[in-house]
C-alpha cells in the first residue's frame, strides 16, 4: 500500500506540474500569447510612511471623537512617543493593525506623509482613512523619479479657488487628462471619525476605457513615490486649536507592477527590492520594456487586449546568436522583419546568413540551416580570375580559353601556354584537334603555332638578331616609345589581337596612347615569319613610326617596329631622353 500511495502522489505532482504550463496566463490553451497583468496589491503595505509631524514629541494632549455623527462624543488622551501604548507614528499607516491603530500630526496647521513605493507602478486608487475629521484642503501629489520631482495628482477642498487657486471641476476634458483637478467631494468634516477619502487616477478620464492604447494614460498613472499633502483643518468643530489634529488610520495605495502588458507575475529581487517583472512573450527587462537578445525581428511594443505584440526572433537560419533591428527594413518589408543578423558563421553572409560567404558555394544536398551549408569553390589558382564562384552551381570565372567547374583545363582549340596570365593560348587553325589540354600539361604554345614556312618568311622580314643600341638620334626619329607588357592574345583573321597592358610612355604620337590596358595588333605573317619575337606575359620595349603603320588610329607592331625584351636600366635613359625631348633637343629629320 505504501507504494501506492506514493505512485498516486507522483502522478497528482505530474498532474499539478502540467496544469502550471497550461494556466500561464499570459497564453492561451494553444499556447498563443496574449495579453496578461500582474495581479493588483497594496502597494503601501507595510512599508514606512515619513511624516512632517508626528505628535508625542514633547508629550501633549490631543482630542478625537468617539461617534462618527456626535460631536459631543470627544475625548481627550496623552500622545506620548516613548510610550508605545499612547504613541501615533507614522508607522500606524500602513501597519496590520487597521483602524485600530492611528497616526497623529499634532496641533499644526498643514502636514505631509511621503510614501516611497519601492519601484515603478502603474496606480489604480489612493485611500485615506481619517481618524479624525476629514480635511478641508488636502492635495496628492506624485514623483516618477524618486522624489527628485513631484507633479499634482488631484486636489481636494471646499474652497479650490481660495486653495489652489483651481476652479471646482466634477468632468475632465481629453486636452486635460493628463492634469491635476480640484473637487470639493469628500471634504465634508462629517464623518467625524472613520471617514474616507479616495481617489482613482483613471476615474472620469475620456480614454479610461482605452487605457492599454494611450500612453498619456499609462504615464499619468506611472509613479515611484506617492506624498499626501493635509493643508488645512475644518473649525468650529469644538476642539481648540492646540488639542485638534490631523489624523489618519489606514493609507493604502492599490497598483501593479508596470510589467507593459508582457506579465503576469511580479516579485523584488536583487539588494535594492525594486520589483522585478517576471517577462514573458520574449522581452526583457525590470519592466519587460524591452526585447530579449536576438528577439529584435519587429520592434518592441506595449501590449494590448487585442494584440500581445510578443517579440520575434531573428530568422539568422542557425548560423548566428545575435542580430539588430533596423527601422528601414522593417517599413520597405511592409512591417513584418526588420532584424539583421550579426556576425554570421559556417562561412555564411546575407541579413538572414541565407547566402555563402565569396569564395564559397552551397551544398544543395544540405539545408541552409546546416553548418556545413557552404563549402569552398576550389577554383583553380591559375585558371580562374579569382577564388569566387557561381553561389548555386559552383562555376568559377575562367580566364580566356580556361574551361571546367573549376577552370582547370583549356577548352577545345587552345593548348596550355607559359604563362599565368594567360594560361591557355589558341591553337592555329591548322595545329586545331579536338582535345581539350588539363593545365597540369605543359605542350608549349608558340612552339606550334608558325603555319607559314620557307622563301615566304625569308623575303618577307629580316629579322634582327644582333645588338640595337638606343641613342637621343635614334629616340628622336620614332613616333613612339612604350614600356608595355602582353598579357593576353586572339587571333582575328590576318591579324593577332594582343591585350597589352601599356606600363610607360616615353614618347608620345599625335593620337595619344593612354596608359592601362589596350589592343595591340601584330600581323599573322609578321609573327609566323619571326619578324617578332613576343611571349604572353613579358614586358617589351616598343618602338614605332605612325607613317610605316597600315592603321595610324591602332596601336599596331609590325615587321618595321622594334619590340624588344624589357630591361630595367633602359627606364632612367629614356627619361632622360624624354626630359631632352621636353626641351626641344628633338629635330624633326
Amino acid at each position: 500500500m505504501p507504494g501506492v500511495w506514493r505512485g498516486l502522489g507522483v502522478l497528482l505532482s505530474l498532474q499539478l506540474a502540467l496544469l502550471g504550463l497550461t494556466s500561464d496566463p499570459c497564453y492561451d490553451a494553444a499556447r498563443r500569447p496574449r495579453y496578461c497583468l500582474p495581479e493588483p496589491a497594496d502597494l503601501a503595505a507595510g512599508r514606512p510612511v515619513q511624516a512632517s509631524a508626528t505628535c508625542g514629541r514633547p508629550p501633549q494632549r490631543l482630542c478625537v471623537f468617539r461617534h462618527p455623527g456626535d460631536a459631543s462624543s470627544r475625548r481627550c488622551r496623552l500622545c506620548d512617543g516613548a510610550d508605545p501604548a499612547t504613541a501615533h507614528p507614522a508607522a500606524h499607516l500602513t501597519d496590520a493593525g487597521g483602524e485600530a491603530t492611528c497616526w497623529q500630526s499634532g496641533p499644526v496647521a498643514n502636514a505631509s506623509l511621503t510614501l516611497a513605493l519601492g519601484g515603478r507602478f502603474e496606480l489604480l486608487y489612493v485611500a485615506l482613512r481619517f481618524c479624525s475629521p476629514r480635511p478641508h484642503s488636502l492635495a496628492l501629489y506624485k514623483s516618477t523619479d524618486h522624489g527628485h520631482s513631484w507633479t499634482p495628482f488631484q486636489f481636494f477642498s471646499a474652497r479650490c479657488p481660495q486653495a489652489y487657486g483651481l476652479p471646482p471641476a466634477s468632468a475632465v476634458s481629453k486636452a486635460l487628462e493628463h492634469e491635476a483637478i480640484c473637487t470639493a467631494a469628500q471634504t465634508d468634516p462629517t464623518p467625524l471619525v472613520g471617514g474616507l477619502v479616495a481617489f482613482m487616477p483613471l476615474a472620469g478620464r475620456p480614454w479610461a476605457q482605452a487605457f492599454e492604447y494611450s500612453p498619456v494614460l499609462q504615464d499619468w498613472v506611472t509613479a515611484t513615490d506617492l506624498r499626501v499633502a493635509l493643508d488645512r483643518r475644518h473649525r468650529g468643530l469644538g476642539l481648540r486649536g492646540r488639542e485638534a489634529s490631523y489624523g489618519v488610520s489606514e493609507l493604502q495605495v492599490g497598483g501593479r507592477c508596470r510589467c507593459n502588458g508582457h506579465a503576469a507575475r511580479c516579485g523584488a529581487t536583487g539588494p535594492s527590492g525594486a520589483p522585478q517583472c517576471h517577462c514573458r512573450h520574449n522581452t526583457a527587462g525590470p519592466e519587460c520594456e524591452t526585447c530579449r537578445a536576438f528577439y529584435c525581428d519587429r520592434p518592441w511594443q506595449r501590449a494590448t487586449p487585442s494584440e500581445a505584440h510578443e517579440c520575434v526572433a531573428c530568422e539568422c537560419n542557425r548560423h548566428a546568436h545575435r542580430c539588430r533591428f533596423n527601422m528601414e527594413l522593417y517599413k520597405l518589408s511592409g512591417r513584418k522583419s526588420g532584424g539583421v543578423c550579426l556576425n554570421c558563421r559556417h562561412h555564411t553572409a546575407g541579413r538572414h546568413c541565407h547566402y555563402c560567404q565569396p569564395g564559397f558555394k552551397r551544398d544543395l544536398g544540405r539545408p541552409i540551416t546546416s553548418r556545413r551549408a557552404c563549402k569552398a569553390c576550389q577554383c583553380h589558382p591559375i585558371g580562374a580570375v579569382g577564388t569566387m564562384c557561381n553561389q548555386t552551381t559552383g562555376q568559377c570565372q575562367c580566364k580566356m580559353g580556361v574551361t571546367g567547374l573549376t577552370c582547370n583545363r583549356c577548352a577545345q582549340g587552345f593548348q596550355q601556354s607559359r604563362t599565368a596570365h594567360a594560361p591557355c593560348l589558341r591553337i592555329q587553325e591548322v595545329m586545331t584537334t579536338t582535345a581539350a589540354y588539363p593545365l597540369e600539361w605543359n605542350t608549349g604554345a608558340w612552339g606550334r603555332m608558325r603555319g607559314i614556312k620557307g622563301t615566304e618568311c625569308q623575303t618577307h622580314c629580316n629579322p634582327s638578331h644582333g645588338r640595337i643600341h638606343m641613342n637621343l638620334r635614334k629616340y628622336c626619329k620614332k613616333d613612339y616609345v612604350l614600356h608595355a607588357q602582353l598579357l593576353a592574345m586572339v587571333e582575328s583573321g590576318e591579324w593577332w589581337q594582343f591585350t597589352t597592358s601599356v606600363l610607360a610612355v616615353y614618347r608620345q604620337r599625335q593620337v595619344p596612347i593612354r596608359r592601362g590596358e589596350q589592343p595591340l595588333w601584330v600581323p599573322r605573317q609578321d609573327l609566323a615569319c619571326g619578324c617578332l619575337r613576343l611571349q604572353i606575359g613579358k614586358a617589351y620595349l616598343v618602338i614605332g613610326n605612325d607613317a610605316e603603320s597600315p592603321d595610324p588610329a591602332r596601336l599596331v607592331l609590325d615587321r618595321n617596329s622594334l619590340a624588344l625584351p624589357w630591361r630595367d636600366v633602359w627606364a632612367h635613359k629614356l627619361r632622360r631622353f624624354q626630359q631632352q625631348n621636353r626641351r626641344g633637343n628633338c629635330r624633326s629629320p
